[in-house]
């Protein structure tokens, strides 16, 4: 169950830099994905796929190891210039599980971020931080999330652009749980 929370859900000071290493990471994955226009470019950091998720894998600067994070890039279906980047990773020292939702800049972030899967309302969380590119809002997931995002057929990611109105927009959980099992 999501909850409002805080922006360093359970983050202790010591994980705060691999934190912060792993988030750098996840996002020069999304943002290689969301500017590599060729197949040819995509391809070189695309591992594998998973049903509708691919497994993405970077070396951050400074890292020696490669960081995975299973991708999907979604669309609202009746507003296609609103779209989400899910991004699900394990930390480099496997300490946590993090679903992180890149949103489009112009949400409304005081409302946070809501996820609803197969019809149950599972909360809102807080957005943390707006980038260039868009803003996110992340959660560290415990086992009860994974296995409802694992067992699970669809999601729904809610932003909102007013205090009324929601815009949902459907992430499809197949493969999820296959891909999430791969993850190092």
């Amino acid at each position: 169950m999501l909850a409002r929370c805080p922006p360093a859900i359970g983050v202790t000071d010591q994980v705060k830099p691999v934190l912060l290493r792993v988030l750098g990471a996840a996002a020069l994955i999304v943002a290689s994905l969301a500017l590599a226009g060729s197949p040819a470019l995509a391809q070189g950091v695309v591992k594998a796929q998973y049903g509708d998720w691919q497994m993405s894998c970077d070396t951050p600067p400074g890292a020696s190891t490669q960081q995975c994070a299973i991708i999907q890039n979604v669309t609202a279906e009746d507003q296609p210039n609103v779209g989400l980047s899910v991004i699900v990773l394990k930390t480099a020292d496997q300490k946590a599980k993090l679903l992180r939702v890149l949103a489009p800049l112009g949400v409304l972030l005081p409302n946070g971020l809501g996820l609803n899967i197969d019809g149950k309302d599972m909360g809102r969380v807080a957005f943390v931080r707006c980038l260039p590119n868009g803003c996110v809002a992340e959660v560290a997931m415990d086992d009860a999330l994974i296995k409802t995002l694992s067992t699970g057929k669809s999601a729904i990611f809610v932003v909102f652009k007013t205090p009324e109105e929601g815009i949902g927009i459907p992430v499809s959980l197949k493969g999820f749980g296959d891909g999430f099992a791969q993850l190092p």
